[in-house]
C-alpha cells in the first residue's frame, strides 16, 4: 500500500501526440481559457523533437521565465530546449496542478520522455506518466496513415496511433458516419487497446483523458477480454497493415526461467519493433502472488499486480503486443513454450 501512495503523490503527466492541423492548439486553449474544472499545467513542445539530456537537468528550481497563468488557475510554457530542465523547475510547483499535460508536435516516439521519466531520479520523485493521447483529424488520419516512407519504416501517423492509450477522433462532424465507422475499424486493427473518444472543435472530456494511470502495471487488468479472442477474418484484416495489435492468452503457469529467457531474446531482436507490451502471468511456485507488466520498447516495468489470484480464479497469462510485423501464432507458439511441465520439478 506505501508503494499506491507514493504513487498517488506523484504528479501526472499525459503525453499528447499529433500532427500540426489535427488541433492540438485548440484542445491547448479549450484547457487553458475555458474549462474551469481541472488546473493543468500546459507544456507546448516548439519543435518535432524533445531534446532530452540527463546532463542538462537542471539544479535550479526556479519557474521558468515563459510560464503564463490563466484565470481559470492553469499555466501555460513553452519548451525551448530541454524538457526535463522545464520540468525540474516546475517541481517545487507540481502539486498546485491536478495534472502536467506535454504537447508534442510531430512525435512519433514518445519513448524517450516515458524512459527518462521513469528512470531518472530527478523525475521520477516528482512525476509519473499517466498516459499517451493521440490526437487525430478525422477527416485527414487515413491519409497520414497511408503515407509510404522508404525501406518500409513506420510513418508517423501509424507510430503515434500505435503507442497511444486513447485516441482523440477529432473533426468528426467534417465526415460522414460511414467515413468515420471505416476509419475506427482501422484504427482498431493498429492498436486493439486504445479508447477511441470522439470529439468536434477538440472539445474533449477531460476525465477521459487525464487520470487514467494507463501507465500502471495493473492497466492489463481492464483490456477487454474480446480483445484475446481469435477471428480469422479479423487476422486477414491485420496483415494489411504494417503496425498491428496482438492479443495471446492461455492458461497455466509459467516457468519463471524460460519466460525471463523469452523476453530477453524477443527484446534484443525486436524491441525497435514493440511499441507496447501488456502481460498479466501465473508463475509456477509463486503462490497466488499474479504479476503484471507493461512497456515501450525495450524498457518494461515488472511486479506483482495489487490484488492475488482469486481462491477459484482460473490461472489465465494475457499478453498485448503492439507493434510492426507482428505474427500472432510465432508469439503463441513461444509464450507457450515457457509453460511450466511436470516432469521438469
Amino acid at each position: 500500500m506505501a508503494q499506491e501512495a507514493a504513487s498517488d503523490d506523484l504528479t501526472p503527466i499525459t503525453v499528447v501526440t499529433g500532427f500540426l492541423g489535427a488541433g492540438k492548439t485548440t484542445l491547448v486553449n479549450y484547457i487553458l481559457k475555458e474549462q474551469n474544472e481541472w488546473k493543468i499545467a500546459v507544456l507546448e513542445n516548439e519543435f518535432g523533437e524533445v531534446s532530452i539530456d540527463d546532463g542538462l537537468v537542471a539544479e535550479s528550481m526556479d519557474a521558468p521565465e515563459d510560464l503564463i497563468t490563466m484565470d481559470n488557475g492553469c499555466v501555460c510554457c513553452s519548451v525551448r530546449g530541454d524538457l526535463i530542465r522545464t520540468l525540474g523547475q516546475l517541481a517545487k510547483r507540481r502539486k498546485d496542478f491536478d495534472a502536467i499535460l506535454l504537447e508534442t508536435t510531430g512525435l512519433a516516439d514518445p519513448a524517450p520522455i516515458v524512459y527518462t521519466i521513469q528512470t531518472n531520479p530527478k523525475m521520477s520523485d516528482h512525476y509519473r506518466i499517466d498516459s499517451i493521447i493521440c490526437l487525430a483529424d478525422c477527416k485527414n488520419l487515413n491519409r497520414h496513415l497511408d503515407e509510404v516512407k522508404p525501406e518500409g519504416a513506420v510513418n508517423e501517423a501509424l507510430q503515434q496511433v500505435a503507442f497511444a492509450d486513447k485516441i482523440l477522433l477529432n473533426k468528426v462532424d467534417l465526415v460522414s458516419v460511414e467515413e468515420k465507422e471505416t476509419l475506427k475499424a482501422r484504427l482498431a486493427t493498429i492498436n486493439k487497446f486504445a479508447t477511441v473518444i470522439e470529439t468536434e472543435k477538440s472539445r474533449a472530456p477531460l476525465d477521459k483523458i487525464l487520470g487514467l494511470s494507463s501507465f500502471n502495471m495493473d492497466s492489463i487488468l481492464t483490456v477487454d477480454p474480446d480483445f484475446f479472442d481469435e477471428d480469422e477474418s479479423k487476422k486477414k484484416e491485420h496483415n494489411l497493415e504494417l503496425v498491428q495489435s496482438v492479443g495471446v492468452q492461455f492458461p497455466g503457469h509459467l516457468h519463471a526461467q524460460w519466460f525471463n529467457m523469452f523476453m530477453m531474446d524477443l527484446l534484443r531482436e525486436r524491441a525497435a519493433d514493440l511499441y507496447r507490451t501488456k502481460g498479466l502471468l501465473s508463475f509456477h511456485g509463486q503462490g497466488d502472488t499474479k504479476f503484471v507488466f507493461q512497456g515501450v520498447h525495450e524498457q518494461i516495468n515488472f511486479g506483482p499486480a495489487n490484488t492475488p489470484w482469486g481462491k477459484d480464479e482460473e490461472r489465465i497469462n494475457k499478453f498485448v503486443f503492439i507493434g510492426k510485423n507482428l505474427n500472432r501464432a510465432e508469439l503463441t507458439k513461444s509464450l507457450m513454450e515457457c509453460l511450466y511441465k511436470e516432469e521438469e520439478k
